[in-house]
């Protein structure tokens, strides 16, 4: 990619980005003036402009944003790491993990607020360690030993294994749940921008603002890792300890974005392969640009293009997500790896 089209294409993405979120504010059941929405987010009070703008669209444009930022970033995060685009978080049960702990906390304790974060978090770090701990230790035992593309191949089939696993913890635990919590643990489930908040905003821009540096000093590393386990050490690299750290990282995005909006399906899958196609390499900008894209897109859509009914952006997501997912499979089945 040359110089001017580095330049043109995030600049290009941040314009949609930003043509989304006047959208998602504007257009809807009632329409919104541009120049009233504009004196709303000034501070003047406007009779039922203000909560519309201010309590209901915005911030669930701004949590769209920045949720889609950090699922794109956290897919790349595990795509590069593993040179598999089938590793993420979504595919390898790090997202259903999350969801599932926080569906036991509802379920066992009725965690909510704070509480319900913590469920979430622990809930896919612990997935993602557990997946690593079980792709190791199968390495280490000698089944299938290889180098390591064959164990990235491994983490992702385990990935898979344990997500199957959770998908049948939830039902379960749904099933055993009151019809009222039940259905409304099922809208979360989906994954939805409609209960945005300014305080959830806060929580998940405060992550980035602490993940996104961190991940920024780890890029250099995750380079150097491309080039193989044993090259990487050659080079002096810790290699355990980088990818423990890169995991973390990965986790921790999309984990804080399951607990703001729930799981949205397939951007963490989407927002990296999409950016390597655009980049012709792995690109962060262009992943988390592209992952705000998909669920401001998905959401927008969601409200406005099925009548009165209002769709989650998960919905859309995961109907753009599945057959991109097959189409991968395929590719990946007749290429080898499909990298």
């Amino acid at each position: 990619m040359s110089a001017r089209r580095r330049l043109r294409v995030p600049l290009a993405l941040a314009l949609v980005v930003a043509g989304l979120v006047v959208v998602r504010v504007l257009v809807g059941t009632p329409m919104v003036y541009a120049d009233l929405a504009v004196r709303a987010v000034l501070g003047e009070q406007i009779p039922g402009v203000s909560f519309i703008v201010m309590d209901d669209r915005l911030p669930a444009a701004v949590v769209g944003v920045l949720g889609g930022a950090a699922l794109g970033l956290s897919g790349t995060v595990f795509q590069t790491m593993l040179r598999n685009p089938l590793a993420s978080p979504d595919v390898i049960g790090v997202t259903l993990g999350s969801s599932a702990a926080a569906v036991a906390g509802m379920a066992l304790v009725d965690a909510q607020g704070l509480a319900l974060f913590w469920w979430t978090l622990l809930g896919g770090l612990l997935t993602a360690l557990l997946v690593l701990w079980i792709a190791q230790a199968h390495r280490r035992g000698g089944h299938g030993a290889g180098g390591a593309g064959v164990v990235d191949d491994r983490f992702v089939l385990v990935g898979i294994g344990v997500a199957a696993a959770l998908l049948a913890l939830v039902q379960y635990l749904l099933s055993r749940m009151e019809t009222k919590k039940a259905g409304d643990t099922m809208h979360w489930l989906v994954g939805s921008l409609s209960g945005a908040t300014w305080p959830r905003v806060a929580v998940l821009a405060g992550a980035l603002v602490v993940l996104v540096p961190v991940l920024a000093a780890l890029v250099g590393r995750l380079r150097i890792l491309q080039l193989g386990d044993d090259t990487a050490a050659s080079l002096g690299l810790p290699v355990p300890a980088t990818r423990i750290a890169l995991v973390l990282v990965g986790v921790l995005l999309s984990s804080f974005t399951v607990a703001v909006a729930g799981p949205l399906a397939f951007v963490a899958f989407l927002a990296g392969p999409i950016a390597r196609l655009l980049a012709g390499r792995p690109s962060f900008v262009l992943a988390a640009l592209l992952g705000a894209v998909l669920v401001l897109a998905a959401d927008v859509a969601g409200q406005n293009l099925f009548g009165r009914v209002e769709m989650p952006a998960g919905v859309i997501t995961g109907a753009l997500g599945a057959p991109f997912l097959l189409w991968m499979l395929m590719r990946s089945s007749t290429t080898g790896r499909g990298r």
